[in-house]
Order: C-alpha cells, then sequence, then structure tokens
C-alpha cells in the first residue's frame, strides 16, 4: 500500500511538473502587450498603449519608428495569418497543408502574381518614402520573428518562420485583387451557356449592365467542354484557400446638410469572407507629422480603411470587369507557337517548384501569351486543344497600388487625396471619402479601357483576330466620380454607377437590393447622427425579397392549401423582408428561393455547373430580375416529354417542396422553422477544420440575424441541406463623426488578436453579433487612462 501511495505521488508529481511547464508555455506564446524590449533600428523611444480591446496606440517621433513599431505589434498578433497570406499569390500553401492544395497553388500561380512582384520590386525607388516606410514595417516583422515567441500554429504545422520581403506584400495586394474578381466565375460559364445550350438561354441572364434600377449617380460641378472545365478548376482550386475572399461592402457619406450637427457622417462596412482571425488589423499610429486610425491588411504597412482628425475614407468594391480570356490558335506543327494578327509568336514558359508538405517537390510550367497566362494545365480538369488565355488588367500595367495607399494616408486635403487614386489601377474600388471642411466624395478607382462595340467582356473573346482587344485606355478623369453632390450624400453598394465615358461599364455588379434600401433611408431623413447611423449599418431589411415572395404567391392556387398552410401563407404575405432570429417568413423564403432556382437552372446545366451558377453575382443579379420574365428558355424542365413548364408551374412545383423539406427538418408546426435555426455563422479558422482543434481555433456557431443582400449583409451558398452557414458580411462597421471624432465607433467580427491565447481573441464577438460599437480612441489623454497595458520600444543600446 505504501509503494502504491508512492507511486502515485511520484506520478502526481510528474502530472503537477507537466502542467507547470505546461502553463509556462503556454504564456510564453502569449503576446506581450506591457513591459520593455529593445527594438533594434529605432532611434528614439516608442510607446505603444494597449486600449481596452487589444488594439494598439503608437506614439513614436519619427514616421519610420512607427512603422518599425507596426510591424512589429502587428506581427506578434497576426504572424500566422501574415503567413499563410503571403503564401497564396506564390503558391506555398502546399508546403502548408499538403497535396490538397496542389491544384490552388498552380492555380494561383499561373495567374502571374508572383511574377509580377518581383519585377515591380526590381523596379521600385527603394529610397522612395514609401518604400521606406514599407521597409520599416517589414524591419519590425522580422525583429519579430527573430526575437519573438512562436506561434502555436507553426508548430502544429511544422512550419519554420523565415523573414518577410517586399515581394511579400505585393503578394498580397496581388491575392486581394484576384479575390475580388468574378470573372474567372462567370465568363467562362456564360461562354459554356452560349455555345451549348444556344442564345436563347442568355438572353433571360442579366449579364449586361443594367437599363433600369438604383444607380450610384455621378455629379461633376461643371462554351464548349473546355470552357466548363475552365469552371470546374478555377473553382476547385479557390474554394480550397484557407483565407477569405474578399467581395462586396456598404458605405455612404453624409455630407452637412443631411446631419443633426450639420458634420460630415462617415459609415463603411466592407463585406468579406468571415474566418479567425479577423481580416483587418487596427492601428492608431501619431507622430508629430502625422496620424492615422487605420485597418490594415495582414502583410501590408498602409491601411486600406483609416481616418484622423481631418479625413476619413474607406472602400466598396467597384465590380468593374477587370479580367478578360482569350481563345488563342496553337501551330498545327509547333506546340511552343501561337496565332497573332502579325503571324506566328511564340509562348514565354515560366517554371516554378512548388514544395509540398510530406512529398517531393512538384516542377510545375505554365505558358503565358500575349494576352496574360494560358490557363490549360493548371489542373486535370483542362486538358482540350483549345488555349484559353487569360488577360487581367492587374498584371499587364505597372503596379503602383501601395503609392496610391501611402498617398491616400498622407493626404491632407480632399485635392491632395484624389491625386493618390490613379495609381489603385486593380482592383477596382470605390473610394469613398469624407472631411471636416464638409466635403464628401466617391471615386471609381481603377484602370478602365474601351473595347470595339461589337465585343462583349462576359464570353470567351477570339485572340486571333485582333479585333476583341482593348481600343483605349481611358483617362482617370473619366471614370465616375460625385464630388459634393446637391442631394447632399454619396454611397455605394456595389451597384452599376452611371455611365462611363458615355456607355455602361461592363461588371459584375450586384443587384440594387441594398442600394434602394441605402437611398430609401437616407433621401428624407436630414437629421442623421451617430446612433441613427449606426441603427443603418445594422439594418436587415430587403423591400425587394418581399416583393418576390408576394408575386410568387399570387401565382398559387390556395384551395387545396389546409387552414394552417393558409395561415402560414397570409403572414408570408405581409412579410416586410425583414430578418430577425425569430422571422418564419425569412426561412420559408430562402427555401422557395433555392428550389426555384433548383427548378429552373439545374435540368439544363447539370449540378456542378448548377452549383458553380449559384455561387456567382450573375446569380443575384438574376433573382431580382427574374419576378419580371413571364416566359424564357429556363423554365422549361428539359426532362419532361410533351409539356412546356411556366414560370407558374416552376413556382408552385418550388413552393411546394419548399414547404416539404421544412416539415421534414423541423416538424409541421411552421412556428418552428424559425431563422435562428437555419442562419448561423461560424468564423473558421485554418486548423479548426481538425475537428479535435475546432472549439480552440473556431469562434462559433452563432445564429446571427440579417441576411444576403441586406444592409447587414450576412450572405451564404445555397445548397441542398437548406441550412444558411454565413460565409461572409461586414468585416467591420465603421461610424466616423467629424462633429466629434472622439466618439466615432467600430467593431470587429472577433477581435485583434490572431492569437488564441490572447485575451482579445474573441472579445469582440458578442457586441458584433448584437450590433454594438466600441469607441475608436483618438485622444491621448482618454487612451492613457485606459490603457491597462503600455508596451515600450526603446533603442538597442
Amino acid at each position: 500500500m505504501k509503494r502504491f501511495k508512492k507511486v502515485l505521488l511520484s506520478l502526481l508529481g510528474v502530472l503537477l511538473i507537466f502542467v507547470f511547464f505546461l502553463f509556462v508555455f503556454i504564456n510564453s506564446l502569449k503576446p506581450t502587450y506591457n513591459g520593455t524590449k529593445e527594438l533594434n533600428g529605432i532611434t528614439a523611444e516608442v510607446k505603444v498603449y494597449y486600449d481596452t480591446y487589444g488594439i494598439p496606440h503608437i506614439y513614436a517621433l519619427t514616421d519610420k519608428d512607427a512603422y518599425k513599431a507596426l510591424g512589429y505589434v502587428h506581427a506578434q498578433d497576426r504572424l500566422w495569418q501574415m503567413e499563410l497570406m503571403r503564401r497564396i499569390a506564390k503558391g506555398g500553401l502546399s508546403e502548408v497543408f499538403g497535396k490538397d492544395l496542389l491544384s490552388t497553388d498552380k492555380f494561383m500561380l499561373s495567374l502571374g502574381i508572383d511574377e509580377h512582384a518581383k519585377e515591380t520590386v526590381a523596379n521600385l525607388d527603394k529610397d522612395g518614402e514609401m518604400a521606406q516606410l514599407s521597409l520599416a514595417y517589414l524591419e519590425g516583422i522580422n525583429t519579430f520573428i527573430e526575437e519573438g515567441p512562436t506561434p502555436i500554429e507553426f508548430y502544429l504545422t511544422g512550419l519554420d518562420k523565415t523573414p518577410f520581403k517586399l515581394e511579400d506584400m505585393y503578394n498580397t495586394v496581388g491575392y486581394m485583387a484576384f479575390s475580388f474578381a468574378q470573372a474567372h466565375k462567370t465568363d467562362p460559364l456564360l461562354t459554356h451557356i452560349k455555345e451549348n445550350l444556344g442564345y436563347d438561354y442568355i438572353k433571360n441572364l442579366a449579364i449586361d449592365a443594367d437599363t433600369v434600377g438604383v444607380r450610384i449617380k455621378s455629379f461633376t460641378s461643371s462554351t464548349d467542354s473546355l470552357s466548363k472545365a475552365l469552371i470546374q478548376a478555377s473553382e476547385k482550386a479557390l474554394a480550397k484557400l484557407p483565407i477569405p475572399k474578399l467581395e462586396g461592402s456598404n458605405s455612404w457619406v453624409l455630407g452637412p446638410k443631411k446631419t443633426k450637427s450639420g458634420q460630415v457622417i462617415f459609415a463603411n462596412d466592407p463585406h468579406i469572407g468571415f474566418a479567425q482571425p479577423s481580416v483587418w488589423y487596427e492601428a492608431h499610429v501619431k507622430t508629430p507629422t502625422y496620424e492615422k486610425y487605420g485597418y490594415h491588411l495582414a502583410g501590408i504597412p498602409f491601411p486600406l480603411l483609416g481616418h484622423d482628425r481631418n479625413i476619413a475614407y474607406g472602400l466598396t468594391m467597384f465590380q468593374n470587369d477587370d479580367i478578360n480570356f482569350y481563345y488563342e490558335t496553337p501551330h498545327p506543327t509547333d506546340s511552343t507557337q501561337y496565332k497573332t494578327p502579325e503571324g506566328w509568336a511564340s509562348y514565354n514558359w515560366v517554371d516554378k517548384t512548388i514544395k509540398v508538405k510530406g512529398e517531393k517537390d512538384v516542377k510545375f510550367s505554365y505558358k503565358v501569351s500575349r494576352h496574360g497566362p494560358i490557363l490549360n494545365g493548371i489542373a486535370n480538369q483542362i486538358n482540350g486543344d483549345k488555349p484559353v488565355a487569360m488577360y487581367w488588367v492587374y498584371t499587364q500595367k505597372e503596379n503602383k497600388v501601395l503609392e496610391g495607399l501611402h498617398g491616400m494616408i498622407k493626404a491632407k486635403d480632399i485635392n491632395s487625396f484624389k491625386s493618390a487614386l490613379p495609381n489603385i489601377h486593380a482592383p477596382g474600388l470605390n473610394v469613398m471619402y469624407g472631411d471636416k471642411q464638409g466635403n464628401v466624395a466617391w471615386w471609381a478607382s481603377a484602370a478602365l479601357y474601351k473595347m470595339p462595340d461589337s465585343v462583349n467582356t462576359k464570353f470567351i473573346l477570339n485572340g486571333v483576330s485582333g479585333k476583341d482587344e482593348p481600343v483605349e485606355w481611358l483617362d482617370f478623369s473619366k471614370n465616375p466620380r460625385a464630388i459634393n453632390p446637391d442631394w447632399g450624400y454619396v454611397y455605394s453598394a456595389n451597384n452599376q454607377p452611371d455611365t462611363i465615358a458615355g456607355n455602361l461599364y461592363p461588371g459584375y455588379y450586384l443587384p440594387d437590393n441594398r442600394a434602394k434600401r441605402i437611398v430609401s433611408l437616407l433621401e428624407p431623413k436630414d437629421d442623421w447622427d451617430v446612433n441613427s447611423t449606426q441603427k443603418m449599418i445594422t439594418d436587415v431589411t430587403s423591400a425587394m425579397n418581399a416583393e418576390i415572395i408576394n408575386s410568387s404567391l399570387r401565382l398559387v392556387d390556395v384551395s387545396p392549401y389546409t387552414d394552417e398552410q393558409l395561415e402560414l401563407l397570409d403572414m408570408l404575405n405581409s412579410w416586410k423582408g425583414d430578418y430577425p432570429l425569430n422571422s418564419i417568413a425569412a426561412t420559408f423564403y430562402h427555401r422557395c428561393v433555392y428550389y426555384v432556382f433548383k427548378n429552373s437552372f439545374e435540368d439544363e446545366l447539370g449540378p456542378e455547373l448548377f452549383s458553380q451558377f449559384m455561387e456567382t453575382n450573375l446569380m443575384k443579379r438574376h433573382l431580382s430580375t427574374a419576378i419580371s420574365f413571364k416566359d424564357g428558355k429556363w423554365w422549361d424542365d428539359v426532362n419532361t416529354n410533351n409539356k412546356v413548364e411556366t414560370k407558374e408551374d416552376v413556382v408552385i412545383k418550388s413552393i411546394g417542396e419548399a414547404y416539404t423539406s421544412l416539415v421534414k427538418d423541423f416538424g409541421p408546426d411552421y412556428k418552428n422553422w424559425t431563422w435562428d435555426k437555419v442562419h448561423t455563422i461560424e468564423f473558421e479558422h485554418p486548423i479548426g477544420k481538425v475537428k479535435i482543434l475546432r472549439s480552440f481555433f473556431n469562434v462559433g456557431p452563432f445564429p446571427v440575424e440579417g441576411s444576403r443582400e441586406v444592409i447587414n449583409n450576412m450572405s451564404f451558398p445555397y445548397d441542398d441541406s437548406g441550412f444558411y452557414k454565413v460565409s461572409s458580411g461586414p468585416s467591420t462597421r465603421r461610424v466616423i463623426d467629424f462633429s466629434n471624432i472622439d466618439e466615432s465607433v467600430s467593431i470587429l467580427p472577433t477581435g485583434q488578436s490572431g492569437n488564441p491565447f490572447s485575451s482579445h481573441y474573441k472579445d469582440q464577438t458578442a457586441k458584433y453579433l448584437k450590433g454594438e460599437f466600441r469607441k475608436m480612441l483618438m485622444n491621448k489623454k482618454e487612451i492613457q487612462e485606459k490603457s491597462k497595458n503600455v508596451l515600450v520600444l526603446k533603442p538597442l543600446k
């Protein structure tokens, strides 16, 4: 018995020692938010005050010292996120996650972002202020890599930390630019429909620029099987990305005559794929010559969203068409050549090596025509004889995006701000602006070009004739804009802008659901303040959705329905199109929408292409216009003989199937069909995909208000499950009030830190889900009072 007790005590001692060292190890991985540290390269002491939510307020005597400190503190909270972001464009995900990401790496490499980044850096003026601040920021990151603790994800994946370079910044910007693009989802699909089903099927799809609807008003003071394979290859590659894609957004800026205070109010909520950590890293930087409260992408020194005491700016997606696909004609006997209007030309070849975790390195080569990379060969799906090249504005033009961002943060007034925007050639952005002087403005920032009148860029074009090429690049002065318009505000919701050089510019604009709602709320009210703007930015109503379900129900013969079913239909008829958690109509509406699409499109496209169609902006636009289509090829079911189905047939069938599926999932009592049971959100960490680690790394799931294409745009994919797992939405909500800049507010979906051991990993989630906000502190006295943690960075002795 004594021996047993001794063994038990010994085991207990070993266990306690293990727990002690585990505790010490875990604590060593946490970010350091207070204390003193020597930082090589800074010229004077830098103080970093961490507020209640872990947001750093950096006070330095020089801009370079401030940016070096920014790089250091950004890395200690987000190094793993930075690592993944820089790897995407250069084909480095297989090294982390294994061979399953090989097709993704091949696809991203074939876009040419990595080659473009190397070329850009080689031609960069390293002595310019933009480059110097970027290098200072990278030095801060690399100091943390050398001296700071290793994030837990590096231990779990066996990945080594390596220094960051300027090329990494440009690779991250390139991925950002491509993640906004829609052409790779849409153009091959439309080509497939046209070449395999016929043009009659195209006519009832909303592929052209809107000729009706709510546009963003300008104001100035004076396919064949290869097409199908291309869709499948790009979708399968991008579906495996462990980082969220950037998607849409809302913003509006209220001029003095629209606000209670007579000062500008600025609102912005960029819509981006949800993940953990949150996409934005907040930081407030102050020096004697510079101040900005900004939102940073991982690895990018200059905030894409920001404000100071004089200027506020934000972004939404322009959604212009900046990618064209071209069929190239190969030489009949020489596979190294292709045909041009001037004769035969040789492809350029790019050779790459992809490192794969647990496997041998993979050699990968792709060829490039005058239009861009040939996408055949990037995945097994594309093996036809007809080469398809991708012409992308981002890689075709000189890259000055970082110069543009640097110019925006350094601007002192509306004119200096505007002068920075022509440097942002891609992705196309709606840049929103407001200032202390009462100016409000919107510019569409992108390199726009004119195509021949007969060319529709939504289809794969002829690469040989020379007749499908851009005619001219438009000067930035031709881009859509509105500066201090008479109606007193500017806004953007990714909808169609007014004419550009006399024409509606081709793009993948979203339907005007959100635009209509924004305009309907802004127009009648001239006493906006911070509180009413906060309420508006979390609005969950779509009058268009209510109109769609109400008009659809008019087609239904209600005579065979039970009393309970009639009660349900009455409730649907009175629905306002809103999405609180207890809504029953919202659940029924989206079940109906899915079955209408399924019964319209799947018989012609097949299950796989139908699924891919449902991921496009084209589907969203079709939903808003199909209500007016009484006839059309899509309504007919090609699998039925001796019958041509009508819109009425499809709607009646779909409503019946929606009802049956909800009874199956939740029982016959429709009062149990509430929105909270089907509409949920989970912020997923890449390593949270491992089941045993899910609860540690992921945040959620939670039921959440909102829906697709309402202002509080909680978007989700449709599938047969009938459950709506939110995939993207407001990546931050910001309201900036120039009548009292210190009372401006914001929120992140989860938290400031990407380190799961940090107390700021998910400390904003509860507020975010409730539609609440927190202050963005800029007053130094208040910051000092509310900052329990202060990190002092001193020059290395």
